[in-house]
């Protein structure tokens, strides 16, 4: 007798596990906001610990069903979960072909204010806006070449707060965001997009409504208005501002430069986000402060600075709390798989914190860490994605990373702050709402501490 080997499929889940998935993983990743955050909804999953039960269920369904990538029964749509660290890696390392990041529901999202931004760009057209997107934002350099304007108008802006933050006797979210938003309009557009408050409130508008991606009609005129103000401020390219690298940096028929603006503006806010939580860290971990402020002992913070263990404090923010929790690409053909194929136009679901913090895998999964940014050969082979990875990997990567960690540096610098309901960070919970952490101002340190240069 003679036996045939049934062809391998990927492991599918049931019906009961496929609900559970979208009931805990993608249903509060839609609720909390996916372009802009719903801060009453954060602090809803916060009390719930949302992201900590998603990871336990997918490490459940991990042990159930294997490594996958595990199918679920969603009607009308291919979908699969990764669960296993090696195909997070190829599918990353595989994009744009054959696993493209303009998915579906980034195009119907991203659509709203940026339909020709090289997110949600495929072919020529994105590798014409990536090419450009990487010379303006100068994406292989730890500190940006117009680094020397910009480091000048955020000491402006940081210094403001500051003179708000003794008047208050804290730091709170509401003037950090207005600080915030204030300086990535002089970091993107320059000095002349300072009082150009209605673009950060146009773009706010948008993007409330592109949370909604394919339930929500357009706002064309919201939209139009938005753009051209955008316009405006690039043509003046003001000198130490990213408006001001635009003309330089290579450009087509093709690049629609005024679409490519619109993510470099609302991608620093998932910044804020993750530099007040990381100045939480700090607050919470002594040892931790106490490096971070050796770090920046006697330097002239009024000059560009790499500093590489406020970098780490952001990366490890970011690592315990993704402000990208889920990221998405979609097959663009059949694809071969250990388990089995899988088909073309399957959207693929990675939950970044499935592998942030992983305690099946990960010693410091749910402890603050920043040495594993600093000696990369410990999460060589892990998926650790703050920014994502592979050619798909954000762009604007270090230029955040300057800014944000410039930003802490100046705090940690001229204020001595707390941290009001420390006990939040003991232990770290699986999600941290930003908007009501509050640190109160225990002393300022002397102006002769600050260095001179």
């Amino acid at each position: 007798m003679t036996s045939t080997a049934l062809p391998r499929t990927l492991p599918r889940a049931g019906v009961v596990d496929t609900v559970r998935v979208l009931g805990t993983v993608v249903l509060p990743t839609i609720a909390r906001g996916v372009i802009i955050r719903r801060p009453p909804v954060v602090g809803l999953l916060e009390r719930a610990d949302a992201d900590r039960r998603a990871v336990q269920l997918l490490q459940r369904l991990r042990r159930r069903y294997g490594s996958g990538p595990l199918r679920l029964r969603v009607p009308g749509r291919r979908m699969v979960v990764l669960l296993d660290h090696g195909d997070v890696r190829r599918v990353l390392a595989e994009t744009p072909d054959p696993f493209t990041p303009a998915t579906r529901e980034k195009r119907a999202a991203l659509g709203h204010f940026q339909p020709h931004g090289v997110l949600i760009s495929q072919g020529e057209d994105r590798e014409d806006r990536r090419r450009f997107n990487e010379s303006v934002l100068d994406t292989p350099s730890p500190v940006h070449r117009s680094a020397d304007g910009m480091v000048g108008g955020v000491r402006a802006e940081v210094d403001s707060l500051l003179g708000q933050v003794r008047r208050d006797g804290a730091l709170t979210w509401a003037p950090y965001s207005a600080m915030w938003d204030r300086m990535v309009r002089r970091v993107v557009l320059g000095e002349g997009a300072l009082a150009d408050s209605a673009l950060s409130d146009e773009l706010r508008t948008l993007r409330a409504t592109a949370n909604w991606a394919f339930l929500h009609p357009r706002r064309r005129g919201v939209r139009a208005s938005f753009l051209d103000r955008v316009e405006g401020h690039v043509r003046r390219a003001d000198p130490g501002s990213l408006a001001g690298s635009v003309a330089a940096a290579p450009s087509t028929e093709r690049t629609d430069p005024v679409q490519q603006v619109p993510q470099w503006l609302f991608a620093f806010d998932a910044a804020a986000w993750a530099s007040f939580r990381a100045l939480a860290l700090l607050h919470s971990h002594p040892e931790q402060l106490a490096r971070a402020r050796a770090e920046i002992a006697g330097r002239d913070l009024d000059r560009p600075q790499d500093l590489p263990f406020l970098r780490a404090t952001m990366l490890e923010s970011l690592r315990l709390w993704p402000t990208t929790p889920a990221v998405l690409r979609e097959s663009t053909e059949r694809t071969v798989w250990e388990g089995g194929p899988m088909p073309e136009h399957t959207s693929i679901l990675t939950y970044a914190p499935l592998f942030h913090r992983d305690d099946e895998h990960l010693a410091y999964a749910h402890t603050f860490d920043p040495e594993v940014w600093l000696d990369p050969a410990r999460a060589a082979d892990w998926p650790l994605i703050p920014f994502s990875d592979g050619p798909a990997v954000c762009p604007g990567r270090n230029l955040v990373l300057h800014v944000s960690s410039s930003i802490l540096a100046m705090l940690l610098d001229a204020t001595e702050l707390g941290l009001d309901q420390a006990e939040r960070l003991e232990p770290l919970p699986g999600t941290l709402d930003p908007f009501t952490l509050r640190f109160p101002v225990a002393q300022r340190l002397p102006v002769t501490q600050r260095s001179e240069g």
